[in-house]
């Protein structure tokens, strides 16, 4: 039930509005896209529900003129609510199983790996990309285990048949380590949401890929 045509070397920025560093939260996602950023994550561990979809609708209208997908995190019912393009899953959220069940045909579903045990699970699962998580150390997500690294995104990629995504600690200075050892995604936190133009940090981010 989900899309397996992820194009090569896409930008996947994941918001994090105290990253935006008192900008205004749109002005630098819009800005993300048109530097180069081509899927975006909303993550909202703090609002209400009501505010999430609200967020996740007013998001989604501004992404749909760039034809970039929106992506939830955790939140089933609000990537329905907001007609979302896809979910993103931690191996603490919903099974994937009840996951699949609930989203209509054709949405897209990630899934975080964060272990040798989960990447072999996820391989009964029909996903649309899993994610190497953290790849790097990363001040934006501490409930994690320990990174994989680069020789640990190099494991994943010869023991999964899916679409990787990297996430964690990936900056200008890394990322073509990421792009040319298995991940497909770069996913991006604070590189982006956090510098001084998101759109020459986003720009930046995409050249360096094929540097």
């Amino acid at each position: 039930m989900t899309t397996n045509d992820t194009p090569v070397h896409q930008l996947y920025l994941v918001t994090d509005e105290p990253a935006c560093l008192g900008r205004d939260f749109y002005w630098v996602v819009e800005e993300a896209v048109q530097g180069g950023v081509t899927m975006v994550q909303l993550r909202e561990k703090h609002l209400s529900t009501r505010a999430f979809i609200d967020r996740a609708k007013r998001l989604k209208d501004i992404l749909l003129p760039y034809n970039v997908p929106l992506i939830i995190n955790d939140r089933v019912d609000v990537a329905l609510a907001a007609n979302a393009d896809g979910v993103h899953v931690g191996q603490s959220d919903m099974h994937f199983d009840m996951l699949n069940e609930m989203l209509p045909e054709g949405k897209i579903i990630g899934l975080s790996a964060e272990s040798e045990e989960d990447v072999v699970e996820a391989e009964n699962f029909d996903i649309s990309y899993l994610a190497v998580s953290p790849l790097f150390d990363t001040p934006t997500k501490t409930d994690i285990k320990k990174p994989w690294e680069i020789a640990g995104l190099q494991w994943v990629r010869k023991n999964s048949t899916h679409t990787l995504a990297a996430i964690g600690g990936i900056n200008a200075n890394n990322i073509r380590q990421a792009a040319t050892n298995g991940a497909e995604i770069i996913a991006i936190v604070s590189a982006i949401c956090s510098a001084p133009s998101p759109y020459e940090a986003a720009f930046r981010l995409k050249s360096a890929m094929h540097d």
